[in-house]
């Protein structure tokens, strides 16, 4: 039996341009898988994307508000989100990373998601990256 579910891509408006053929977040029936965001602000014309500044704690907030604009974009919320992967470029930036992701959840009932943390290696200048997938319906 063949899938008749389309792919959408979802990318919003003030988004910058992915620097490879990939989208910002796909969209099938009712999953929404968003890519890996990090902190770079709304995109401006004209000028190369740029983190928000050096520090941990805006370049978190900043990934999470860039998730969260590609939730809404794809018709979803935190509240659909099953996973959360996050990517950190230090293993001391933990402790300062979870303080953050909770005084940004605080509002929230339950937990967002499950989540996993990593450590990786990301172009210069870029201190964290997360991504997650959501279910709506």
């Amino acid at each position: 039996m063949g899938d008749t579910l389309r792919k959408t891509a979802v990318t919003p408006a003030n988004h910058t341009t992915p620097p490879a053929k990939f989208s910002h977040g796909v969209r099938k029936g009712n999953i929404l898988q968003v890519a890996g965001q990090v902190g770079f602000g709304p995109a401006q014309p004209g000028q190369a994307p740029a983190a928000v500044g050096p520090g941990l704690r805006e370049q978190s907030v900043q990934t999470l508000r860039n998730v969260q604009a590609v939730l809404e974009e794809g018709g979803a919320s935190w509240e659909d989100v099953m996973m959360v992967r996050v990517y950190l470029t230090d293993t001391s930036h933990f402790a300062e990373f979870n303080a953050v992701y909770d005084e940004f959840f605080a509002d929230l009932k339950e937990a967002p998601s499950a989540r996993t943390t990593v450590y990786v290696g990301l172009p210069a200048g870029l201190l964290v990256e997360i991504d997650a997938m959501a279910v709506l319906g």
